[in-house]
């Protein structure tokens, strides 16, 4: 089964279990005339549209690249997750507008039998569901999904609070429906601004993850001749496509068709374990230079504010020396950068320097 089909039938299931409910609740509603439960009814009917738009948002993101949109629609799925978030925002700010008075003018509601049974059948029923739509997300990386089961998983605990509060009206006649409404709506608002930060996140173009980077330089760096990699930079296209660029060292004896055949072999072989379109570029090695590039090292490795220096290169004819410097986003760029160029002209007066200013974006 492939990813749309997972997201696809996983928010069937979801449409499905809220038509249920929906069904379920507006005909003991109508039968024992309760207006709540009749609205409870209402609410779940707009838990199925959360999923409707899942399964819209996935078939439009599925659709293939053209000519107006070469890297595809993925980025489709992003819009998806925002509005599902903007539901979850809007349903705990509802709830928290609904509680709020109750904290001011509390009455004790008369709760049914049959009432209360709807209730704890809501809570078992979408909190399974919640946590069986966020899992499925979790796993195949949807922020649509993961957003849908948030909204199932938050309902549940709505109706929970709804209980406990139903309960403690019963047994000790007072009314603590308000304060924990306000309570779990506070909850749920903070849980889709966060949901909605990370999707917004992912659409700008957030941070690659740490541990994602750290693997893929790992697996280069395990073909022979290379000796690093550096400079990697992804570009989301949606969940499933992403595309970018890497630098990897290796000697400056190489050959163009022995560069050519190990840059292929690092892109198939990202490609086959990560589904990563890599485009792989190349910094020269010359060990004639090695104990220039060690003073370097030395001198950088001075500052910890200096993160890392790479692509080190002699240009003979020219007696310049070119390498790039990664420096931390909040320490002073332009005063490390001359120490460091200072410092190595003392010691290797014979050449002029040029430092490429590179920035941290991997890790």
């Amino acid at each position: 089964m492939t990813r749309q089909d997972k997201i696809i039938k996983t928010s069937i299931i979801g449409i499905i279990v809220n038509l249920i409910l929906v069904a379920f609740k507006a005909t003991v509603g109508i039968l024992v005339n309760s207006i709540a439960i009749t609205l409870d009814a209402v609410n779940n009917l707009t838990d199925a549209l959360s999923s409707i738009i899942t399964i819209i948002g996935t078939k439009l993101a599925g659709k293939a690249p053209d000519k107006n949109h070469p890297y595809g629609y993925g980025r489709v799925e992003y819009f998806t997750a925002v509005i599902i978030s903007a539901i979850v925002l809007w349903a705990g700010v509802t709830s928290f507008m609904e509680s709020w008075p109750k904290i001011l003018n509390p009455d004790v509601t008369s709760y049914t039998t049959v009432s209360l049974i709807i209730i704890a059948v809501a809570v078992v029923v979408k909190f399974v569901l919640g946590r069986y739509v966020k899992g499925v997300g979790e796993d195949i990386n949807s922020q649509a999904l993961v957003a849908s089961g948030s909204d199932a998983f938050f309902d549940a605990i709505l109706s929970l609070s709804t209980l406990i509060g139903a309960l403690i009206s019963i047994f000790f006649n007072i009314s603590l429906e308000g304060i924990l409404g306000v309570i779990i709506s506070i909850v749920i608002i903070k849980a889709g601004i966060d949901i909605l930060r990370e999707t917004v996140d992912s659409m700008l173009g957030a941070r690659i993850d740490r541990d994602l980077s750290l693997k893929i330089k790992e697996r280069i760096c395990e073909f022979d001749n290379v000796y690093g990699a550096y400079d990697l930079s992804l570009h989301n296209y949606g969940p499933e496509s992403m595309q970018g660029s890497v630098h990897v060292e290796v000697d400056d004896s190489l050959s163009a068709p022995q560069i050519h055949r190990l840059t292929r072999e690092i892109t198939t072989k990202i490609y086959e374990e990560f589904s990563i379109i890599l485009t792989v570029g190349i910094y020269a090695r010359n060990d004639k230079y090695k104990h220039i590039r060690e003073d370097l090292e030395n001198i950088a490795s001075e500052y910890e504010e200096v993160l890392e220096v790479h692509g080190f290169f002699v240009y003979e004819s020219q007696n310049l020396i070119t390498f790039d410097i990664i420096v931390d986003f909040d320490a002073e760029r332009d005063r490390i950068k001359n120490e460091i160029t200072s410092k190595l002209k003392v010691k290797h007066p014979e050449f002029e320097y040029i430092i490429i200013d590179d920035f941290d974006i991997s890790d």
